[in-house]
Order: structure tokens, then C-alpha cells, then sequence
């Protein structure tokens, strides 16, 4: 368990705890806003989105197909393995953008990549989310980001 509580796998926490300290060591401050979650949790994440955007006046269809494209479906969450996060900043110390800018640069190295890239969603199916990273080691991060590929294009 991370100390502001969220979860993530044993095996990625010291990699992820390597990270935050080299973003530290440079004045940019990460959190896990996300980490691991369980079936129900993400359930009730879609369920919000979709009261959220039927509350916006969408019909119930187009604002369970729009909340789609931005929360995965229980059981296909990245978030459900504890290898997946969602990073932000310390609003108190810097910014998100500082946040993303630093990770787009930097966690590879670390063993982790950004999960759903910005020039990526018709492979990925999943809108650009800078903040979701997963954990696929560092052999493989290193080749995904030297080829400037996503994770399905990797494993084709």
C-alpha cells in the first residue's frame, strides 16, 4: 500500500518508488491518484460516468457508449491487475503538466509506459489518458519507447 492508500502489485512498488524519487530529485512532485481496483470499484466508477454524462443531458445510450471510451468495463481494467496507475501531480508543489511531461520523458526508464498515447486511440480504442501508465519492465519499456509504439502494437 502507497501512503496516501491506494494499492498497487509488490512487484512494480519499488520500481514506481525509483521513479518518484528521480521526479523528485528534479522538483517534480508525482502522486497515485489510481492504483489498484477491485470489479466493484471499477463498476461503480462506469456507473458515475454514466449518471455524469446522462446528468450533462445525454441519453442513456450515447452517455453509456461516451463513459465507455474513458473507464474500462469491470473485468478489462488495467487497474484490476495492480500493475497499472494513474499518476498526477502535488498540486501543492507543481502541476500535471509537469507531472506528464516528465513521465513521458522519463518513466521507461523505470519500467513503465504511457498506456493509452495520444496518437494511439484507434489501436488502443482507449482516448489519451497522459496519467494511466502501466508497468511492463524495463527491457520492454526501453524497446516500446525507442520504436514509439503502444502496447498492442508490441505485442503484434
Amino acid at each position: 500500500m502507497i501512503n496516501n492508500g491506494q494499492k498497487v502489485d509488490s512487484r512494480i512498488y519499488p520500481h514506481l518508488q525509483e521513479m518518484f524519487d528521480a521526479a523528485r530529485a528534479e522538483g517534480i512532485y508525482p502522486i497515485v491518484r489510481e492504483g489498484y481496483r477491485t470489479e466493484e470499484e471499477q463498476q461503480e466508477i462506469l456507473d458515475d460516468k454514466i449518471q455524469a454524462y446522462i446528468n450533462e443531458g445525454y441519453s442513456q445510450w450515447r452517455a453509456e457508449r461516451t463513459a465507455k471510451e474513458w473507464v474500462a468495463l469491470p473485468g478489462t481494467s488495467e487497474h484490476q491487475l495492480g500493475i497499472a496507475v494513474d499518476i498526477n501531480a502535488d498540486k501543492t508543489k507543481c502541476t500535471n503538466d509537469d507531472v506528464y511531461a516528465w513521465l513521458a520523458e522519463n518513466a521507461y526508464k523505470y519500467g513503465f509506459i504511457l498506456r493509452y498515447p495520444l496518437d494511439k486511440q484507434e489501436i488502443t480504442g482507449t482516448s489519451y489518458e497522459p496519467w494511466h501508465y502501466r508497468y511492463v519492465g524495463t527491457e520492454d519499456a526501453y524497446e516500446i519507447n525507442e520504436r514509439g509504439i503502444c502496447l498492442e502494437e508490441y505485442f503484434e
